[in-house]
């Protein structure tokens, strides 16, 4: 062989070195990458609530009678006093001495009601002055600086509170004068013979506070025993919101804590705050047929009544309630933290001069779509998301082009 053929043989080896050099090399592995960046975040707990009245009144006829038609309809707004239906009393040919003392009982009863509403007044009022002392109070030291904003804002909740139940003192002495003179109504018409006019004539049933009909339920003409439920009353512009939370959501959401009213069919989100979680939890069976243990959240509407006066009672709404909030936070995509599996801990792929390197970082939070970085990656640095299994320390990666 002369010297060009062993060049040929030669070159031709070393081109199939080549190829199955390059055959077989590894590929960079296609990824998906984010940015991290400084910003606000947030940790929610997502649920659906359902609005509800904080006061129902339900007005029952006070005596035994022929009940004339009910004219009022759902939605119709009443005053305080007004008449809401009428009864024609079914007396007795015949009203014995023990029935008259039964009715003297209840009138008695239903004074010592009003005195007792009169003392919950006073009650309320003494416990609202106690508030806006130490609201006052707390304000000063506020403004010293002896004092945390989170103190002060507790102080106010409880201001607010202290007024909501002097507002519902106020509404019960309401209805108990309301049921006195009922009671007191019909001792006169049990006193009074069958034969007279105050036997014949008609009876007015009032409506104890002012608000809107929710529900007529008796609308037509016909005999009512007594204690039958004729409509109910109720104030829709004091509404509240209640959730059926997981007790362990529900320790993170304490009173005080801001609220996102969503996807209530209006064209703004509103806002409110958790007023109390109530202290017995029950058992629900979820639709996986899972036992759950829940608990209700009583949420108060803190946005202008205008924004949210179409919603009524029972209405359906979602809800965002904010655990945690950090300002310039760190934030990764939550798809781009994993655990470690060398050691205790949470880490990301970060993108470095083409290939994937495993950093070990502090989780401080993360949400359903952001996980807070406490330390260590810095901002801007690419993370690598939803990161396959083929990707090591070290591999050779290729950002996937979208």
């Amino acid at each position: 062989m002369n010297t060009k053929h062993w060049i040929m043989t030669g070159a031709v080896v070393a081109a199939l070195g080549l190829a199955l050099a390059w055959a077989f090399a590894p590929r960079p592995v296609e990824v998906e990458v984010a940015s991290a960046t400084e910003g606000r975040f947030e940790a929610t707990v997502d649920e659906d609530g359902k609005t509800r009245l904080r006061e129902r009144y339900t007005v029952s006829a006070p005596l035994a009678g022929q009940l004339a038609r009910i004219a009022l309809q759902a939605g119709d707004a009443i005053e305080a006093g007004a008449v809401v239906a009428t009864l024609r009393p079914v007396l007795a040919p015949m009203t014995d001495e023990r029935t008259r003392r039964e009715q003297q009982a209840r009138v008695e009863t239903a004074q010592g009601r009003v005195k007792l509403a009169a003392t919950g007044i006073e009650r309320a009022q003494v416990a609202l002055r106690q508030a806006e002392n130490e609201l006052r109070r707390t304000e000063q030291l506020s403004a010293q600086g002896f004092v945390s904003p989170t103190q002060l804002d507790t102080q106010r909740l409880a201001r607010q509170a202290a007024q909501k139940d002097l507002d519902g003192a106020v509404q019960e002495r309401r209805v108990a004068e309301a049921a006195l003179e009922e009671a007191r109504a019909v001792l006169v018409a049990v006193r009074a013979a069958p034969d007279t006019a105050a036997a014949r004539r008609d009876f007015a049933v009032r409506a104890p506070v002012a608000g809107r009909v929710l529900r007529v339920l008796q609308p037509s003409e016909g005999t009512v025993a007594l204690g039958t439920p004729l409509l109910e009353i109720g104030d829709v512009s004091r509404l509240e919101i209640v959730a059926e939370l997981l007790t362990t959501d529900a320790l993170q959401a304490g009173p005080g804590t801001p609220v996102r009213i969503e996807r209530w069919g209006g064209p703004t989100v509103l806002e409110g705050r958790v007023r109390l979680v109530e202290p017995g939890a029950f058992t629900k069976v979820s639709a996986l047929g899972v036992e759950e243990q829940r608990v209700n959240v009583l949420i108060d509407l803190s946005s202008p009544a205008e924004q949210w006066r179409a919603l009524g009672d029972g209405y359906r709404v979602g809800l965002r309630l904010v655990t945690l909030s950090v300002d310039k936070a760190l934030r990764v995509p939550a798809s781009a933290v994993f655990p470690r599996t060398d050691a205790p801990g949470m880490a990301v792929f970060a993108l470095q001069d083409g290939r994937a390197r495993l950093t070990p970082v502090v989780l401080g939070a993360r949400n359903g779509s952001e996980a807070w970085i406490r330390s260590g990656l810095a901002a801007g640095a690419q993370v690598i998301v939803y990161p396959p299994s083929t990707v090591r320390d070290g591999v050779s990666v290729r950002v996937r082009k979208v």
